[in-house]
């Protein structure tokens, strides 16, 4: 990959990091363009204010005001990179269907148009609505008239008394559990193949066989808690690429209102979540930690965010889609073909994209979580072209963990997923911490990053999910 764009030669993200990754040297972390940007705006007499509103709902808007280079600058394309850049991790971070923009009035309609349904981001636009069950829109106002941020995080999780049952859902297994006083009494990983299944009826019946199986190991059972990748609001499946293969009527009328289903059956509080708060969850129980962002490299990007009072916040945390690098030739996504997002560099798909520039081939018809597999095993043996892989991987890490922090108010960063079992996780560790010791010291000496070790593996995914709901009368 290269970074002949002529549009982006000349930018101000056009910043190369000092700990170049061999296997992807045009590598163009946002993190450093940001402060490029912000240090030469630094040196300008005048500048200009954008402010950006995010609504999920009026009880729960991100706002950001962003000083811009003024008009007289020349800097009108950088201008545009950084407040849409900008505005669209909020929407992956935070989540959103209506955003309100004040600012220089071109600037602005510019940004909007990328949202248009022949835009850059329709994709973008399309997945909020969905994710919302409302129209996406962008609103331009005069700065009086911008709203305020508001904030409502939920308290959930925690909740270990009593029997219950949790699960989490993934793309090749799903994992139950069977929990009593906060204890695994059992569990067991599930194997199953949802993105291929057009009939919501295998989805639900394999994840009833899961429950009725951890039941089958209590005496009674209070409470369900569950954790899935995709965007849930309200126990509702908005959007999920488990289901990809569902028709869009039939995911209406049998997908969305699934957990609710279940709830109705087993007539007990039923709750479920994001998989990537879940997960932070599980390392806040177990080592008592707060401020924590949860990274987990499995067959995408999961995140999941506790803030520093060690409450879900509620955001949609899908950073699989979020941008975390400005080089416009960067790779696509299969699904959003967004240059430069999360799923390219931290999951199996970023293990697949590296395996070509550092000389390992696969046969066409492996699957991903095969071809993480014979990475790891050569990454056993200190095979370097493996090493390579994972450099590169914790290089990225360390470069992205500073954009995260524009973002979310974390003291921690807890990596996991299978990406980083083994050796290679330990090499993914060790390379972040060197990018942010040399480049960014400040952060490093107030934020932690760390691999699960097996305290913080005492409380997993499904026993987590298992205490999101307060317990309710017996089944």
């Amino acid at each position: 990959m290269t970074t002949t764009h002529p549009s982006f030669v000349e930018s101000l993200f056009n910043a190369a990091p000092k700990r170049r990754p061999r296997l992807d040297p045009g590598f163009r972390p946002l993190s450093l363009g940001l402060r490029t940007y912000r240090r030469v705006l630094a040196e300008e007499s005048s500048r200009d204010r954008v402010c950006i509103a995010l609504e999920q709902s009026p009880e729960r808007i991100s706002r950001k005001d962003l000083d811009i280079f003024p008009k007289v600058a020349g800097r009108d394309a950088d201008n545009l990179r950084y407040v849409s850049w900008m505005l669209n991790f909020m929407l992956w971070s935070c989540g959103g269907w209506r955003v309100v923009l004040s600012g220089p009035d071109e600037l602005c309609r510019a940004v909007a148009a990328e949202y248009a349904p022949d835009g850059a981001r329709a994709f973008d636009a399309g997945l909020m609505g969905q994710a919302f069950g409302k129209p996406f829109e962008i609103r331009i106002v005069p700065a009086p008239e911008m709203p305020e941020a508001t904030s409502s995080p939920s308290v959930s999780g925690g909740h270990l008394d009593g029997c219950r049952i949790g699960f989490d859902l993934g793309a090749s297994d799903y994992k139950v559990a069977a929990v009593k006083d906060g204890e695994a009494v059992f569990s067991t990983e599930l194997p199953w193949n949802p993105k291929v299944e057009p009939d919501p009826a295998y989805h639900y019946t394999r994840i009833q066989e899961g429950l009725r199986l951890a039941a089958s190991h209590l005496p009674r059972v209070d409470a369900i808690g569950g954790s899935s990748a995709g965007i849930l609001v309200d126990n509702q499946v908005m959007v999920a690429s488990l289901f990809r293969a569902v028709p869009e009527s039939t995911f209406q009328e049998q997908v969305r209102p699934l957990f609710q289903r279940l709830q109705a059956e087993w007539g007990i509080p039923i709750e479920v979540i994001n998989d990537g708060d879940v997960t932070a969850l599980a390392g806040a129980l177990s080592l008592g930690l707060s401020g924590i962002l949860g990274i987990a490299m499995g067959s995408s990007e999961a995140a999941g965010f506790l803030d520093r009072s060690g409450r879900i916040t509620g955001w949609l945390n899908e950073l699989a889609f979020a941008p975390v690098d400005a080089n416009p030739e960067a790779g696509t996504d299969d699904w959003s073909g967004n240059p430069g997002i999360g799923a390219a560099y931290f999951s199996q798909q970023a293990v697949n994209k590296l395996a070509g520039p550092a000389g390992i081939t696969f046969p066409d018809d492996m699957g991903l979580p095969e071809r993480l597999k014979v990475v790891q095993e050569r990454m056993a043996v200190g095979d370097p072209a493996a090493q390579a892989i994972f450099e590169t991987i914790g290089i990225y890490l360390g470069y992205v963990i500073p954009w995260y922090a524009e973002f979310y108010d974390m003291e921690h960063a807890m990596i996991l997923g299978r990406v980083t079992s083994g050796p290679g996780g330990e090499l993914i560790l060790a390379q972040a911490k060197e990018v942010l010791a040399a480049e960014f010291p400040e952060l490093a000496q107030r934020l932690s990053i760390f691999l699960p070790d097996e305290k913080s593996r005492r409380v997993g995914q499904a026993v987590a999910a298992a205490s999101l709901p307060r317990a309710g009368a017996s089944r």
